[in-house]
């Protein structure tokens, strides 16, 4: 059973979330929250797999949320599917950063919207990948004056697995590229968190961009 809190400041808007996610077989709706400071409560107080995090909301945004929901969590801290009505929206960028795993358009389709929320559940951090590198790639040159960070204490093994999901592949797509397995491209990705401090595969693809390691608009050799 996957539990979720949803968050969002537009009553109807959450009704219907909550209505479609209570109709769904393996998922428990645990709580909801109609801004950013009853979320930080409420997530503490349930504990849910997932929150789905409308990011656009009077007083504290989605963005803030998410810090402090993930800054206050215990192990293993929930996975944030951040809600939003544009996809290339820098508020989106914010959450990335943040370590929220992934975005969500509010006008997917009930089935997507249900795919997503198995996907986060499940430990895919990223949901569209294909989408949220667009979004990664727009907004990267933004923290162009901020201190990128070193790469060095990674394996060049472990560099070519984060160049490769940071262009959206998925871990089998990693795989078959580097003639290895999907357990091992797992591996070489949780030990690159690690050593990075991350929280989140989309804060290694962020990274990835921050750093140089991948550039907006280039191509896969």
């Amino acid at each position: 059973m996957t539990t979720v809190l949803v968050v969002d400041d537009q009553f109807l808007i959450r009704a219907g979330l909550v209505g479609l996610l209570r109709a769904a077989p393996g998922i428990e709706v645990v709580g909801e929250a109609s801004d950013g400071a009853e979320a930080v409560v409420m997530a503490a107080e349930t504990a849910p797999d997932v929150i789905l995090m409308d990011i656009r909301m009077p007083g504290m945004n989605g963005i803030e949320a998410t810090e402090r929901i993930l800054a206050q969590a215990a192990d293993p801290p929930p996975r944030i599917l951040v809600l939003t009505t544009f996809d290339l929206d820098e508020y989106v960028y914010g959450a990335l950063r943040a370590g929220a795993s992934g975005f969500l358009l509010k006008d997917s389709g009930p089935e997507r919207l249900l795919a997503a929320v198995t996907a986060v559940a499940g430990g895919d951090a990223l949901f569209a990948p294909s989408v949220t590198r667009r979004l990664v790639e727009a907004y990267a040159r933004q923290s162009a004056g901020e201190q990128p960070v070193d790469l060095d204490a990674l394996t060049v093994r472990e560099v070519e697995v984060l160049k490769l999901i940071a262009r959206g592949l998925s871990n089998l797509e990693v795989a078959d590229r580097l003639y290895i397995s999907e357990a091992t491209v797992k591996t070489h990705l949780n030990r690159t968190m690690t050593k990075l401090d991350l929280d989140s595969r989309a804060q290694a693809v962020v990274v990835a961009y921050e750093s140089g390691l991948v550039t907006p608009g280039g191509h896969l050799r």
